[in-house]
């Protein structure tokens, strides 16, 4: 199944499920009863999957998806984690050794950002990097998870963009400021269920700017994979529905080139991968629409 949160014209968030790539099924409008917010969802999926197999088995579609505004799948997480420097084209162009452990860092919840939404060029800052990533959605609270359980505890994945701002990020060792600015983690378009993605690290992943393809590459690369990561984590938190990861980017960020390209005012950056879907994002002068 596909699951989104949108806002049809004149109406609240709400829940729906994709038919087709072209369509949305409202939730609430066939199962008055179900959680009204993703989080909410999620944590009662086991009592809402048959139902809404059902739905989306019917296909009975709603409103078009054309005419509907997508806003983030999990609107406001409680957690946004990223895991830095986990591709070895991007550690390479990075100039930085390869990690012996995981690199993590927050996202504030604040930064997420609908999948079609425009991205903000900062005031402060004109050093605006991209970097295409598989996102994935933590399915049910759990701690000191094992490797050969951490698929269980995945709900679904997306696509997103872990945008950064590179001269706050670098100032300090800490990264957090310069990857937490608002609108810099746009991700879904909606969340696919685990059971539609066979293996999450055999999907292509590819990030293009105004239609060049700057970023290509497949999840095979990651150095920590999802299931590597989900068992670090939940060795010292708890891990929660609706909670974001950020699994690492590939080469090719406009950090890495000489001279390096940010993004500008008016850039259009789009990401795809396969199997799970695509966003894109146009980046405004912070404060304008």
């Amino acid at each position: 199944m596909k699951l989104v949160t949108f806002e049809a014209p004149g109406a609240a968030p709400a829940l729906g499920l994709v038919v087709g790539e072209t369509g949305i099924i409202d939730i609430q409008k066939h199962l008055p009863e179900a959680p009204r917010e993703m989080i909410g969802l999620i944590d009662a999926w086991s009592l809402w999957q048959g139902p809404l197999q059902t739905l989306a088995d019917a296909g009975a579609v709603d409103l078009p998806l054309s005419q509907v505004h997508l806003l983030a799948p999990v609107p406001r997480p409680g957690k946004i984690l990223g895991i830095g420097l986990n591709y070895a084209d991007h550690i390479a162009e990075s100039n930085m050794a390869k990690p012996e452990r995981q690199l993590w860092f927050a996202k504030m919840p604040t930064s997420a950002r609908g999948p079609f939404d425009s991205i903000e060029l900062p005031k402060v800052s004109e050093q605006l990097d991209y970097e295409a990533e598989l996102a994935f959605i933590i399915g049910r609270r759990c701690k000191h998870v094992t490797r050969e359980n951490a698929a269980e505890v995945i709900f679904g994945y997306c696509a997103a963009n872990d945008v950064s701002v590179r001269d706050w990020q670098l100032r300090t060792s800490q990264f957090m400021l310069g990857k937490s600015f608002d609108t810099h983690a746009p991700f879904g378009p909606w969340i696919v269920t685990r059971d539609e993605v066979p293996d999450p690290h055999a999907l292509g992943i590819r990030c293009l700017v105004n239609g060049e393809v700057r970023q290509s590459s497949n999840t095979r690369e990651l150095i920590f994979d999802c299931f590597d990561q989900i068992a670090h984590l939940s060795q010292a938190f708890t891990l929660e529905p609706g909670d974001v990861i950020l699994t690492g980017t590939p080469g090719g960020v406009a950090g890495g080139m000489k001279p390096p390209r940010w993004l500008r005012a008016g850039d259009v950056v789009r990401v795809e991968i396969d199997g799970v879907g695509s966003i894109e994002n146009t980046v405004r002068p912070e404060g304008e629409a």
